[in-house]
């Protein structure tokens, strides 16, 4: 499963109206961090595919959507869980950051 493009008409479907946790990687393409994070999260999509949903949204081009929900600065990973951003992650962090914080979330909607 790779990463699905969301813009402002689709951020409702796609992420509010999910079912499963998603993961929102807001980006520009003139953004060096975020072209770093990039390959990141298209692992991280495939090592989580029936976990996670992972999705973009090029601030650029959806600029409501980032302010709305206080994106400041690139590149910006918001969880939603339940319709609601239940935690971020800013900045070009390795991996393994990543990985450690949706594995303590999915621990926490599991009751694990």
């Amino acid at each position: 499963m790779s990463t699905i493009n969301v813009s402002d008409t689709t951020f409702e479907a796609e992420v509010i109206s999910s079912t499963t946790p998603v993961l929102v990687d807001f980006w520009a393409e003139w953004c060096g961090p975020c072209k770093m994070i990039g390959p990141i999260v298209e692992e991280l999509s495939d090592e989580y595919k029936d976990q996670v949903k992972f999705t973009k949204v090029d601030v650029d081009e959806n600029p409501e959507m980032a302010q709305k929900y206080g994106v400041r600065g690139i590149p910006t990973l918001l969880i939603f869980n339940g319709g609601a951003p239940v935690d971020q992650l800013v900045g070009a962090l390795p991996k393994k950051a990543i990985k450690d914080k949706l594995d303590t979330i999915l621990n926490n909607i599991n009751g694990a």
